[in-house]
């Protein structure tokens, strides 16, 4: 079964697969793995984590990908990628499976897919996967200044504390970019703080009435990022199905940086 068709079996109104019981799950099994020093099977991670055999092996697979777990003759061990955590490549390590990761789903999208971040108070957009077919987001208003009416904004946003949201409309006031923006800073307040960690942000045309985005959170440690996609607004019909796929990639970027 494709990603695609396994994020399709969720709405985003019933939250989807969350990407921090994604990463609460791979950490817990990584710790499983690491108490067998020999290798151990999916079956004994099962009964050991009480968990489904299908839901350890899928793990399993997607930590093989990201070099976490090898599989011996059967048995899980501890990947390669462990060996370079700590060194002064790891930043390069993250920045080669990030740029890997967007480029496969802008791939398998047909969208423009990005990484940003919320860094010393600012909005940051680190990378950006995109093609012919696939062209990014127009910016006509800077991103920073314009966080409000944007996905990968209001995911940044709704991650930070009421001080900080406080902080950064005060620099960045809301501004009306289209018909559909909020310009009530108490109202975009009031859905910051009641967005669940687990539902995906959207961008109905509030940046640019030619868009439409999903935007998902990557949190790790200090790190408070994003995943954000953007389609044009004839592919509206798209973006469901696009946002729970990102919800799904979200978790092994997660993992990394938690690791």
């Amino acid at each position: 079964m494709s990603a695609r068709s396994r994020g399709d079996r969720t709405t985003l109104d019933q939250g989807g697969p969350s990407p921090f019981g994604s990463i609460q799950r791979a950490l817990r099994l990584l710790e499983a793995v690491d108490r067998h020093g020999g290798g151990v099977t999916a079956a004994v991670l099962a009964r050991e984590l009480s968990l489904p055999f299908g839901t350890v092996q899928e793990l399993a697979e997607v930590l093989e990908l990201e070099g976490y777990l090898t599989n011996q003759e059967g048995a899980w061990v501890l990947g390669g990628a462990f060996a370079l955590l700590g060194q002064s490549n790891r930043r390069q390590l993250l920045r080669s499976r990030l740029d890997r990761t967007l480029a496969e789903l802008c791939d398998e999208l047909g969208a423009a897919v990005y990484f940003s971040r919320y860094l010393d108070g600012e909005l940051t957009v680190d990378a950006v996967a995109c093609a012919d077919y696939a062209p990014p987001v127009e910016e006509w208003v800077d991103f920073r200044a314009s966080a409000h009416a944007s996905a990968l904004g209001k995911c940044l946003l709704s991650q930070l504390d009421h001080d900080a949201r406080r902080d950064h409309l005060s620099r960045y006031p809301v501004a009306r970019l289209t018909s559909r923006t909020i310009t009530d800073a108490e109202q975009l307040m009031h859905r910051l703080e009641r967005q669940p960690a687990t539902v995906p942000v959207l961008d109905i045309q509030e940046y640019s009435m030619d868009t439409v985005c999903a935007a998902v959170p990557v949190t790790a440690g200090s790190t408070v990022g994003c995943l954000a996609t953007s389609l044009p607004v004839s592919d509206i019909h798209r973006l469901r199905a696009a946002a729970e796929l990102l919800a799904e990639r979200a978790a092994p970027l997660m993992i990394a940086m938690a690791v």
